[in-house]
Parts: C-alpha cells; sequence; structure tokens
C-alpha cells in the first residue's frame, strides 16, 4: 500500500476539522523563474520558543534560516511561513499545522520546507497522512536535515526517519517515566513543587548541578497555618481563602501568569494535598520525601477528617445558617444550598440554590420555601377511620408493653428482696464475729451493684391520635 492508496473510509480533511482559518497573505508576483514554497517550523516546549528572553528563542531563528537557504538552493521563495511555538509533535491537531494544510487547499504552491522529517510528526500514521495530503495537493514535502524526495529512495528514506522519529519520541516518554519513578523512589520530587516549596537548582563543589525542594519563606508559614487553622474545626474553605488572601498569600506567579489569591478550589487541593506531610505520590504509588513536611501526619489526618465531615453533610461550614439547610431537595432531585448574597447596594437577599443544572431557574426565595413547607404540612392528616386504625394497634402494642413490664417487675422485686435478705445475713454474721469488717464491706457493695433499682410499674399512656376532627376543634 502506497501513501496515496489510503484505507477506505479514512478521510483526508479530517486533520483541518480545527483549522481556524488560513492566514491572510498577499498574492505578489514571484520573480522570473522562481516557484512559490511554505516553511513549517517547530519547538516542542513553549519555553524554547522564548529561550534566553528572545520572542522567537533561539531555536525558530535557526530553523528559519535553514529553511530560506533551502529555499534558494531550490530556485523558490517562501510565500507562507507557519510557526508552531510549544506544540508535541505526537498529535496532529496543532493550529499552525491545519492553517497550513488550509492555506495548500487554496493557494498553489511547489515545495513545503521543514527543518526534519520530526517536525512534521513523531509517528507515522499521522506523517503517512500529511505526506499524502500534500501530494494531492501537488506539494513536495523537503526536509533541510534529509534526502527525502519522492524517488523510491527519498521515500524509503522519509519513511526510516518517520520511524526514528517515532522511536524516539516513545523511547524518550518511557526513559523519562523510568527516571521520574526512580527519583519518587528515593524521596525526590518527580514534579514541580507545590505552593509552599520552591524549586531550586544549584551546583555542587565538583560543578554538577542539584536540584532540591526548599520551603518557600514567603508561603511556607501560611500554608501551615491553612493546615492548623483548618484543622481546629472553626474555619470554612471559602473563610478561610478570605483570610489568607488578607494574610498575603499568592500563587507563584509565571511568564504566562500573574500571581493571585487562591482560590476556595485551590485551597481545597492543597488540603488534600499528602505532600505537606512529608509523603510523595507519583503514577498512584506514594514514597517518603526527602524535603520537610509542613505539617504533622496528625494535623493532616485530622483535616482530612473534617473535609469528609463536611462532604458527608452535604453543606459545607458556611457563615449562614438555616434550620431547613442539608434536609431539602429541588425536584431534579439535588440539594438545595442555603445562599445569602448581597447586591451593589448591600441588600442581602436569602435563597435556596439548586446544586444541579438540570433546570434553569435554579434559586428560590427562603420565604417561599418555607411557605410551601408549612403548606403541606398543615394538609398533612389522618381520617376517623385510620385513627381508629392506629388507635387500635397501638393498643395492642401497649397491651404488649404493660403485660412484659409487669412480669419483669416481678422478677426485679424477687431478686430484690433476696439481695436484702443477703444483706441482713452478712450483718447478723458480722456482728457474732463471724466475718471481718473489710469483707463485709466487699459484699456489701458487691450486693449493692447486684441490687436493681427501683422503679414504678409502666402504665399505658391515655393520648389518642390527632384526627381531621381534632384538628379541626383546635383551629
Amino acid at each position: 500500500m502506497t501513501l496515496i492508496d489510503l484505507p477506505a473510509g479514512l478521510d483526508l480533511g479530517a486533520l483541518r476539522s480545527l483549522a481556524v482559518g488560513p492566514k491572510s497573505s498577499s498574492e505578489a508576483a514571484l520573480p522570473h523563474g522562481k516557484v512559490p514554497a511554505i516553511s513549517y517550523l517547530r519547538v516542542s516546549a513553549k519555553d524554547q520558543a522564548t529561550r534566553n528572553g528572545l520572542e522567537e528563542g533561539l531555536s525558530i531563528p535557526a530553523q528559519r534560516e535553514a529553511a530560506q537557504r533551502k529555499a534558494d538552493q531550490l530556485g523558490a521563495v517562501i510565500v507562507a511561513e507557519f510557526i508552531e511555538p510549544g506544540e508535541s509533535g505526537k498529535t496532529a491537531r496543532r493550529k499552525a499545522l491545519q492553517e497550513m494544510l488550509d492555506y495548500l487547499a487554496e493557494h498553489p504552491v511547489r515545495y513545503c520546507i521543514i527543518n526534519k522529517v520530526d517536525r512534521i510528526a513523531r509517528n507515522r500514521l499521522d506523517d503517512a497522512i500529511i505526506h499524502a495530503t500534500l501530494r494531492q495537493a501537488g506539494v513536495t514535502l523537503v526536509s533541510v536535515m534529509e534526502n527525502i524526495d519522492e524517488t523510491p529512495s527519498g521515500m524509503l528514506m522519509h519513511g526510516i526517519m518517520a520511524s526514528i522519529a517515532e522511536f524516539y519520541s516513545l523511547n524518550l516518554a518511557q526513559e523519562v517515566t523510568k527516571g521520574l519513578v526512580q527519583k519518587a523512589t528515593i524521596g525526590g520530587t518527580p514534579h514541580k513543587a507545590p505552593i509552599g516549596y520552591l524549586n531550586v537548582r544549584t551546583t555542587d563543589a565538583n560543578g554538577h548541578e542539584v536540584r532540591e525542594v526548599r520551603l518557600d519563606p514567603e508561603r511556607a508559614e501560611l500554608i501551615r497555618f491553612a493546615f492548623t487553622a483548618y484543622a481546629a474545626g472553626d474555619w470554612s474553605l471559602s473563610k478561610l481563602a478570605r483570610e489568607l488572601e488578607t494574610r498575603g498569600l499568592t500563587t507563584r506567579p509565571t511568564p504566562s501568569f500573574p500571581a493571585k489569591p487562591v482560590t476556595t478550589t485551590s485551597l481545597h487541593k492543597i488540603l488534600v494535598n499528602p505532600y505537606y506531610q512529608g509523603i510523595v505520590t507519583f503514577r498512584d504509588v506514594t514514597y517518603p520525601g526527602t524535603h520537610d513536611p509542613l505539617v504533622t501526619p496528625e494535623t493532616f489526618d485530622q483535616v482530612q477528617t473534617i473535609l469528609r465531615q463536611n462532604h458527608i453533610v452535604g453543606d459545607k461550614l458556611q457563615k449562614y445558617d438555616h434550620y431547613l439547610k442539608g434536609s431539602i431537595y429541588c425536584g431534579c432531585g439535588q440539594r438545595l444550598m442555603f445562599e445569602r448574597p448581597r447586591n451593589h447596594q448591600g441588600v442581602t437577599y436569602d435563597y435556596f440554590t439548586c446544586t444541579g443544572r438540570r433546570f434553569k431557574r435554579n434559586a428560590v426565595l427562603v420565604h417561599r420555601v418555607e411557605q410551601t413547607i408549612e403548606t403541606q404540612y398543615q394538609q398533612v392528616a389522618i381520617t376517623k377511620d385510620e385513627a381508629a386504625q392506629i388507635k387500635a394497634v397501638l393498643g395492642q402494642v401497649f397491651d404488649t408493653l404493660s403485660d412484659s413490664t409487669s412480669d419483669e417487675q416481678k422478677l426485679l422485686t424477687g431478686q430484690k428482696a433476696k439481695l436484702e435478705a443477703e444483706q441482713i445475713k452478712l450483718l447478723q454474721a458480722h456482728y457474732a464475729d463471724a466475718i471481718p469488717l473489710d469483707l463485709l464491706k466487699t459484699a456489701s457493695v458487691r450486693a449493692s451493684r447486684r441490687s436493681p433499682a427501683d422503679s414504678t410499674p409502666w402504665k399505658r399512656p391515655t393520648t389518642t391520635p390527632r384526627s381531621d376532627s381534632t384538628r379541626s376543634s383546635d383551629s
């Protein structure tokens, strides 16, 4: 099977399903004897695209210069350039790649210039489909570093280089995972340290780079406060998040995202992260870490207990409370949550809000809910026949209880009389100097513990169930 003879039902246009539209370019006249070409430039990591503080890093300009030299050798002019700054080649779902394929479908182009085969794809299936799409558009794929063309030997070289690119990607992922597992096994941190810690790189006496995790002097104590405060049970997540914001806790800034306060969701992730008690988790396996823990295992376990309790109750500890909170549900089956929002004028409104998303109108004023429940309970009553049936059943139950209570009362009375007789005999034996005082005290205490408590016989209640007639007379 050649690259053109693709399996039935395989749509080459599916690769362009994510395209956002081709780049606009001017149809300028080419110099005499020149043919149009495009270039595709890609780096795998985003930091490569901004390395050394440069706008495009170092690799992108180097690939551009090499593509320009190759175009000059081919007698071509690069009329469009497609740059992929920090996208993996393991998938074809890349924005610039889709834009390039759309561009080729609408513009006549002779060559597509890439730096290496692995720039266009790092798996053989994507490489074959992209190559077939280019051939259908009449475009020749040209590599700066490899000798690939449309000749049999060139296509053989292309297939070999595509296989090598896929092997490199798969093998690299396997080796990286192996190294991370080994690092976690010895207690290292195989990922970016969470907030409260810093990833630090130093150099030892032999000039070797040493990577370690240290406490963040600005945030470590605030994270420790978050655990100890929540373990006390007096804080809700939202209230504690606001307190941490007041104390100055923020996320670590990055080149793409500035520092910002910790949200309630982020705080919950912090409180359930076992890394803070000195445990490293990698691929669902836990290892004892070598970093300094911020909290003790006892404090961490107490925090998890409180989090589970709040989750089971259904309503987290909030600033406001209501007697119906946690006990009523929406028609969709989801729990109704009590809220007290405030408008821009400072006026508060009490609502019960559905936690589901089934209905558009998912908030109801509290007083309407209370009125509905009161009205529903006013309609709950029993008829005269039902009252008579209940009375008869309860009468039988009470008679059974009364009989059993009388029998138990007789048994206990007999036991009490027997123990009192034993106490009298002990006292008489003591007076006759038959037993010493300490033995008398011990026997008396033992007899007192065995003596049943005085209880009056159980009496049958005289009240009757309320029926519709009694309810009417009360009102």
